[in-house]
């Protein structure tokens, strides 16, 4: 049953996230509060593993979501959701390719589309930025301001910021390179779980 429900999960996901992988997270963190497979915060923990390794961050999701809660089996199947709707509209696209090419419908639904794909990738966005950067638990809990923010990641997102966007000797340097000293100081400074 488990592999049923992750197999429509992903497929629901994958139908409806238009706009690459940082769409699927508003659906992501729908599936973690709806099924209880996962937490806010190991989702954050995913999205960070997901854009360090290779390959689309909406399939790596899927398949370290499917990984962690039916294993290697259910990593396969929550994967094959996610990317069989592409797979069924490339194919119908595909056999009406001629006349989709100059619908004026058509074109206007992508038109339509750009939209609404910004605005679910904005708010996957500002839900990480949120996660990441405030303790919203904690400041209900406790009512102090400065329980509110979760003071290293936000001192490192200013250092990142500072050296990507001001410091000259910095300034120039592929991401890859502010990926790799973030995951040393988190590794040092022990960052896991924040």
């Amino acid at each position: 049953m488990i592999y049923l429900q992750l197999f429509f999960e992903f497929f629901k996901t994958g139908l409806f996230a238009v706009g690459g992988g940082m769409a699927t997270l508003p659906f992501l963190y729908d599936m973690a509060d709806k099924t209880g497979w996962f937490t806010s915060g190991q989702l954050a923990d995913m999205i960070a593993v997901s854009e360090s390794t290779p390959g689309p961050i909406g399939v790596n999701m899927a398949t370290y979501v499917g990984f962690t809660t039916a294993g290697v089996w259910g990593a396969i199947i929550a994967t094959l959701g996610l990317v069989t709707p592409s797979i069924i509209i490339i194919i119908i696209i595909s056999y009406f390719l001629k006349s989709f090419r100059e619908n004026k419908y058509v074109d206007a639904a992508f038109y339509g589309l750009r939209p609404a794909s910004t605005g679910l990738i904005a708010a996957a966005g500002m839900t990480v930025v949120t996660i990441t950067l405030f303790q919203m638990d904690l400041f209900k809990s406790s009512g102090k301001i400065l329980d509110l923010f979760n003071w290293k990641s936000l001192i490192l997102a200013v250092i990142i910021y500072v050296l990507s966007n001001n410091v000259k000797q910095t300034k120039k340097l592929h991401p890859v390179f502010f990926i790799a000293g973030s995951a040393i100081v988190g590794i040092i400074f022990g960052f896991a779980g924040v």
